[in-house]
């Protein structure tokens, strides 16, 4: 199993950026992906989740930490297995290292991933640094 990370960079105050995070081995369709982030010298914390809506499995449902509600979008291309971060509106204090993340047990439950700490996940993307700043 291995997550690639693609995207981020250095971006203005409200500017926006998209990050990538393309599965192999491990069909993000039917599970869970969550993004993470870490700023510098801070813990790493959950920042959004994309997992399958159970009743309806051609839907898939989102869920968002409060910081980036409304500014981040979290979505999936089925087709190259590929789970994508929109973030717009950046600020200043969003600048961090962003991490997708899943788990072979939990990770098919954003509850889960949402409330556990960083460490119990066991499957990570190598991390990319996202900058805000003027």
């Amino acid at each position: 199993v291995q997550f690639v990370q693609y995207g981020g960079g250095l971006v203005q105050p409200t500017g926006f950026l998209r990050l990538s995070c393309a599965a192999s081995g491990y069909a993000v369709v039917d599970r869970g992906i969550s993004w993470f982030r870490q700023a510098p010298g801070k813990d790493r914390h959950w920042a959004a989740c994309i997992t399958y809506n159970e009743p309806l499995p051609f839907e898939h449902l989102t869920f968002y930490a409060d910081s980036v509600k409304g500014r981040f979008t979290i979505s999936m291309d089925k087709s190259r297995n590929t789970v994508h971060l929109q973030m717009s509106d950046l600020k200043p204090e969003d600048t961090a290292v962003y991490y997708c993340a899943s788990d072979p047990v939990f990770g098919a439950s954003c509850s889960e991933m949402s409330r556990r700490h960083a460490s119990e996940l066991g499957l990570w993307g190598q991390g990319t640094h996202v900058n805000v700043s003027s």
